[in-house]
């Protein structure tokens, strides 16, 4: 549990310093950088903001993972069991559960599927924006650099 904080904290404190590097640059007496290392820190940051928003919920899914069949009263798993009523309780069968995309469904005997926690729905979104952000962001900055490039040999033949 400590180590799932911990990895959350290096993953909001690795944004967070990256978000602040951005910033700084539009003080006034600083160089003004490349579109290609601005578009750069803009991805780390996009891609630290994912991580930081995945980490809770790939957390949340591997200890509800890891109180599955650890113990008396283990089965189903206790998040399995949390929010339903007793009848609902007593047919549940067993569960499925995914890190990517984060999902921790509860399945009855009869096949139905009852969802797990809709924080997991948003955190997938936002994890999915975020990461697509940081892949667009890297490949702007690849093109940036090269129409850098292609105008110096331009203006230098």
């Amino acid at each position: 549990m400590l180590s799932g904080l911990g990895l959350s904290a290096v993953c909001a404190a690795g944004a967070l310093i990256a978000t602040v590097g951005i910033v700084a640059m539009a003080f006034p007496g600083r160089p003004r950088p490349r579109a290609a290392h601005l578009l750069r820190r803009a991805a780390g940051t996009a891609a630290w903001a994912a991580a930081a928003v995945h980490s809770p919920g790939f957390l949340s899914v591997l200890m509800s993972e890891q109180a599955f069949g650890d113990g008396a009263d283990s089965i189903p798993a206790p998040a399995c069991r949390d929010g339903f009523d007793a009848e609902t309780e007593q047919g549940l069968s067993h569960h499925r559960s995914s890190y990517l995309p984060l999902r921790f469904d509860r399945v009855r005997h009869d096949g139905t599927v009852y969802s797990g926690d809709p924080g997991h729905v948003r955190m997938n979104g936002a994890t999915l924006s975020l990461a697509l952000a940081a892949a667009l962001l890297g490949i702007g900055a690849g093109h940036a650099s090269e129409f850098r490039a292609r105008k110096k040999t331009a203006v230098v033949s």
